[in-house]
């Protein structure tokens, strides 16, 4: 009876030992997941990977002019002022739309370039966080980065090959295949469809099969994808050489269209100044905002820029503050030349002053529409590889994604794994979800940041900064009010892009506990 008695003490004892394990396991893996990376060991990583320092303050802010001015200007603003499927314009109030989103973009810049000036190290958003919030949720953040780049590369490819067909279609001694080719290879599968819907055919009678598989591919944005590829391979100075030049063409471009469109503007044109009230500014910025993604590309060339504590800074704020005036003046001008509802949404631009009878300088608009995009594929798909290098350095890729070539000193394992996965994608993904993805990874990432700064400036406050964010706290918190506002409000009239970005959280998270953590895990047992 006493054996017996004796006995049962000892196996509650095994459960409350198997329970407590089991806590014991949780605690460390949430311990581990919590483990930040100090900055010094950031900068000392940086400072054995072999990256070549060519960058400068003109050439950082060359890189943020070319990646912001682009699609945005080109495209989504017509969205912006005379409306889309899912949301009503701004009209003539597209000037304050552009303001709210440049002041939202703004507060973020400031905390991207304290952290840059600080920790001048390839990653950007992901490293920042990485220093401030532990290794978990820098995981999430390079994952929206990543979803950022690749997927804005992918909207912008998109409307790349819309503009190169028309410029094509403007020389008619070229023959019928190459100026209207099939549109199941200028198109992704969804676009692919609704084309050849709007035209009364049936797809599966139009578009092939392999497989059983449909085959819609965006030909012309392959073709360039694989040219950019080589280009970032090349190196980054030269890629800077070309962002530089067609840079200079679309600024030209946008300067004959403000100067040559003022003459034709007409004031009355400008009234109802807000014909959709509140929701279409509100809902204007958050397309508009699409136009500024870029600027915090620059942040992810940091291991490669010269000075980077003086460079940074003045390339981040210095290239957005340049284009928010053009933006404005573009915005002006755009919305005195033509009445909303003759807004034309594919090329407002173009449109707008080929409607006053100026169609050459249509054309030449046509000429820099490309020529920007081209500036902002290159920009996008450099930032993509930097963030992917970053994380492939702290072991959350395989190791060989960091490989840097021999003699270009550049990235390209990882270079040619993003191009692979830009074509990829552009065979499903169509332009509209894609900017709606790309908005809502941009806005999360920049809210993560100002939440950074505030915290390291409390963990770490006598770390050198030699660029502070004035009026702290109240500039960061405006920033994270300001995306958090038009991200929230946005939901209420979106649907795909509302159900894909959390879907893409929750793979991430897969993606984390089924190999990234434990890759970790195991390179800290070898040290």
């Amino acid at each position: 009876m006493e054996e017996k008695i004796f006995k049962e003490p000892d196996g509650l004892s095994d459960d409350i030992k198997l329970d407590s394990n089991e806590i014991n396991s949780l605690v460390k893996i949430g311990k581990n997941m919590l483990k930040t990376k100090s900055p010094d060991e950031m900068l000392k990583s940086a400072d054995s990977a072999g990256l070549n320092k060519t960058l400068g303050a003109f050439d950082l802010i060359i890189l943020g002019v070319g990646a912001i001015i682009g699609s945005g200007i080109f495209t989504v603003v017509g969205i912006a002022a005379a409306g889309g499927p899912e949301s009503v314009g701004a009209g003539p109030a597209l000037i304050i739309s552009m303001v709210l989103a440049s002041l939202a973009c703004v507060f973020s810049a400031m905390c991207y370039s304290e952290f840059a000036s600080m920790i001048p190290v390839a990653g950007s958003a992901y490293l920042y966080t990485y220093a401030t919030m532990g290794e978990f949720l820098a995981w999430i953040v390079g994952w929206v980065l990543m979803l950022e780049y690749l997927v804005g590369y992918i909207a912008v490819a998109s409307a790349w090959t819309g503009y190169f067909m028309q410029f094509l279609q403007g020389f008619p001694f070229l023959p019928s295949w190459l100026t209207h080719p099939p549109v199941y290879l200028v198109n992704d599968y969804t676009s692919a469809v609704s084309i050849l819907t709007k035209q009364g055919l049936n797809p599966s009678d139009v578009i092939p099969v392999i497989f059983n598989i449909p085959v819609a591919i965006n030909l012309p944005g392959i073709l360039m994808t694989l040219i950019i590829m080589a280009i970032l391979i090349k190196g980054i100075k030269e890629s800077t050489k070309m962002a530089g030049f067609m840079v200079f063409i679309k600024l030209a471009v946008i300067a004959l269209f403000v100067i040559t469109g003022a003459f034709y503007v007409k004031p009355e044109n400008w009234s109802p100044f807000a014909p959709n009230g509140f929701q279409g500014i509100f809902m204007g910025a958050f397309i508009i905002f699409f136009a500024y993604i870029g600027f915090d590309a620059i942040a992810t060339a940091a291991e490669e820029t010269k000075n980077p504590q003086k460079n940074l800074p003045i390339g981040i704020i210095g290239s957005l503050g340049i284009c928010t005036i053009i933006y404005v003046f573009v915005g002006l001008v755009l919305t005195g030349i033509c009445p909303i509802d003759k807004i034309d949404v594919q090329a407002p631009i173009a449109h707008a002053i080929s409607s006053v009878g100026q169609g050459w300088i249509a054309g030449l608009i046509s000429i820099g529409a490309l020529t920007g995009l081209t500036s902002v594929l290159l920009v996008l798909m450099l930032a993509a590889t930097r963030i992917l290098y970053a994380m492939s350095r702290d072991n959350f890729f395989p190791r060989a994604l960091k490989t840097v070539h021999k003699k270009f000193k550049t990235p390209h394992l990882i270079t040619v794994l993003v191009a692979i996965i830009c074509i990829l994608g552009s065979t499903f993904l169509n332009i509209s979800t894609a900017a709606e993805l790309c908005n809502f990874g941009t806005f999360t990432s920049f809210i993560i940041v100002c939440v950074a700064v505030l915290i390291l400036r409390k963990t770490d406050p006598s770390r050198p900064r030699p660029y502070k964010v004035p009026f702290s706290p109240w500039f960061p918190l405006f920033g994270i009010i300001c995306c958090s506002g038009l991200m929230i409000y946005s939901m209420k009239f979106l649907t795909t892009s509302r159900f894909l970005f959390p879907l893409w959280i929750v793979l991430g998270i897969v993606f984390y506990f089924a190999y990234s953590y434990g890759k970790q895990r195991r390179v800290e047992g070898d040290k």
